[in-house]
């Protein structure tokens, strides 16, 4: 059964007064906007998970530590992040933060922050390698591991700091090992950190250092991800630049509406599978 059949299906089932009211409640915390077949499927078949889903996700709207704009920024990064990729949703937040006023270089930026997760790959590998490297005796013998940087590696430890705001101790590892690779990730996840978005050579992107930093952070603590080292790291570089501890618990609260995913998806799915 295909989107039509699934409307003709939901068409079929009348919303009973206390589903009408449900989904009122709906529009007066989540927005109009925000309503499609996920929501509709999941009120027919079941209004009791319905009606605490709209309860939890209209928390962060009604404490609004972050602008709502900033919040479907932060939805953005969840559900665009490579470990989910929870297609509907980009497509909801991405309207909805273009129309709470973020613009498409915002948008975009979102999306570039959001990028880098693949590093991790390395971030965790890397130290388990040299791990192994020292429990199998090559990790002395081998030319770059322990070795101190020379002066490319030096360049390239001064341009991360420079162009990311920070350094941290699992980059060493990396750095040591594979310089070349090192240079690639550091062009690649500092461009919205250094693009000239505004003109006049200014660099910087677009958001404000904070919020990229609550980006970093949203996606590092999405259940499909759950990356502990970076999200403390980001969790410290967001305070350092002005984030309270409110709006950081809100990211982590966005995040935590991933789980809504689960019906949100498969009940149009059940709903098909009963027509």
């Amino acid at each position: 059964m295909d989107g039509v059949e699934l409307n003709f299906w939901l068409c079929k089932f009348k919303n009973s007064p206390s589903q009408t009211k449900l989904k009122e409640q709906f529009t007066n915390e989540l927005g109009e906007d925000a309503w499609d077949d996920g929501w509709q499927s999941l009120l027919q078949l079941s209004p009791e998970l319905f009606e605490a889903s709209v309860k939890l996700s209209a928390v962060p709207r009604k404490k609004r530590h972050l602008s709502l704009k900033v919040q479907h920024l932060i939805s953005i990064a969840v559900d665009s992040s490579s470990t989910h990729l929870y297609v509907p949703g980009i497509h909801t937040h991405i309207k909805a933060a273009l129309k709470e006023g973020a613009t498409t270089a915002e948008v975009m930026e979102v999306i570039e922050l959001t990028s880098t997760l693949g590093i991790h790959a390395c971030n965790i590998g890397v130290p388990l390698l040299v791990e192994v490297m020292k429990e199998e005796g090559i990790y002395d013998k081998h030319l770059t591991a322990s070795a101190p940087f020379d002066e490319y590696r030096d360049r390239l430890k001064v341009d991360f700091t420079e162009k990311r705001g920070y350094w941290h101790k699992f980059w060493e590892e990396f750095l040591a090992l594979d310089p070349e690779f090192f240079e690639a990730y550091l062009d690649f996840s500092s461009v919205p950190w250094v693009k000239d978005v505004k003109g006049g050579g200014s660099g910087g992107g677009v958001l404000e250092p904070k919020v990229k930093e609550l980006i970093y952070c949203a996606f590092d603590a999405a259940a499909t991800h759950l990356y502990q080292p970076g999200l403390k790291l980001h969790m410290k570089n967001a305070l350092g630049y002005g984030a309270t501890p409110e709006e950081i618990t809100e990211v982590l609260e966005i995040a935590s509406l991933l789980s809504l995913h689960t019906a949100h998806a498969a009940a149009p799915i059940l709903a098909r599978s009963i027509a």
